[in-house]
């Protein structure tokens, strides 16, 4: 009778161990949810720097276009 535990709280192997039996699944689907979110953030900035190149690339094709056009000019 020395113990503080409540009866019983030894018989179940989750809460020796420290856990709940509904964090287990929680904890995991939190970290799950954070490497999406990593994921899609990656995803985001890598879409960004494609746009970005893209638009170099059609201004650089403008800028050659009207090179060709000046030459034509003259």
């Amino acid at each position: 009778m020395g113990s503080a535990d409540p009866p019983g709280i030894h018989q179940n192997p989750h809460t020796e161990m420290g856990m709940d039996l509904g964090s287990g699944l929680s904890c995991q689907e939190e970290e799950e949810g954070e490497n999406k979110e990593e994921e899609e953030k990656e995803e985001e900035e890598e879409n960004k720097e494609k746009e970005k190149k893209e638009e170099e690339e059609v201004e650089e094709e403008k800028k050659e276009e009207e090179k060709e056009k000046e030459k034509e000019e003259e």
